[in-house]
């Protein structure tokens, strides 16, 4: 008969992941993961996602976040993982403070579950509408309920001492078929033409949080965007030209404004290279 110890189930843990929230972003980081060797558990809102989740060599679980609770059986989703993934974003139309009380009633089940390591997928959303240099060191005042909500769910997590979390700020979120030049093209008076962009490919998401989970880099707050910052206009119409859309057309009659995220903490930690430096 063979017997567990701590220590074996120590390595059988080592290399689970749980997922929570297998989207745009979620689907692919969790193949990636897979295809590095690691075990995935990934959740899922839609009966009709759990066999394509299956298919693609994932453990598929039925899981929804509520105001009032979860849905699902979060132990046998959390249950042997080292480390989870938060991927889902608040919904700013329904959400209504609700998106940081979920976080709140999972907390108490990462913490049953012995989970060592949480990442959570943030937004570059929490710095509000400022102008400058946006660092991880500033006091920071969102201006959106989205942006509110997020930084309050990283408080959360980051004050926990039961597990180390580590935060990812992406700026927007771009690749193949998604790209805001789709919903700018053809349209009159946008506002913000001097404004930077600060958007960061799907790729390199994926690839930096690879890079965290592989050098344990954890207890971190990170912002990840593309070291690329043209002004909108010169960026949406260059884009639009190349993608043959009819251009989309600026307004310069108020004064523009506009934060340029640093990515100067990322690179320093995990010298990454991006795939996509210049989008």
């Amino acid at each position: 008969m063979i017997y567990e110890t701590k220590k074996t189930r120590d390595l059988a843990t080592k290399n689970n992941i749980s997922i929570l929230g297998c989207g745009w972003l979620g689907l692919p980081l969790a193949k990636t993961l897979a295809a590095s060797g690691f075990h995935i558990k990934g959740s899922t809102t839609s009966d009709s996602k759990l066999q394509s989740l299956a298919q693609s060599g994932i453990e598929p679980h039925l899981l929804k976040l509520e105001p009032d609770g979860i849905l699902g059986d979060v132990t046998a989703f959390l249950g042997t993982s080292s480390t989870l993934i938060i991927d889902f974003p608040p919904n700013a139309k329904s959400e209504n403070g609700s998106y940081a009380t979920k976080i709140g009633y999972l907390v108490p089940h990462i913490v049953e579950a012995g989970i060592k390591f949480v990442l959570l997928v943030s937004s570059t959303s929490v710095y509000g509408r400022g102008s400058g240099l946006a660092t991880e060191e500033m006091t920071i005042s969102p201006t959106t309920e989205s942006g509110k909500q997020l930084l309050e769910a990283e408080q959360i997590l980051l004050k926990d001492t039961h597990f180390q979390t580590t935060v990812l700020r992406f700026g927007g979120l771009i690749g193949d078929e998604r790209h805001p030049v789709f919903h700018l093209s053809g349209k009159e008076n946008i506002e913000n033409p001097e404004g930077p962009i600060n958007l960061i490919h799907r790729e390199d998401c994926l690839g930096i949080i690879l890079k965290i989970i592989e050098n344990k880099i954890w207890g971190e707050v990170f912002n990840a965007v593309a070291p690329y910052h043209p002004t909108r206009e010169e960026y949406y119409s260059e884009k639009a030209q190349d993608l043959e859309l009819p251009p989309p057309h600026f307004s310069k009659t108020n004064q523009s404004s506009g934060k340029i995220v640093s990515t100067g903490k990322l690179l320093r930690y995990i010298k990454y290279n991006f795939l996509h430096p210049e989008l």
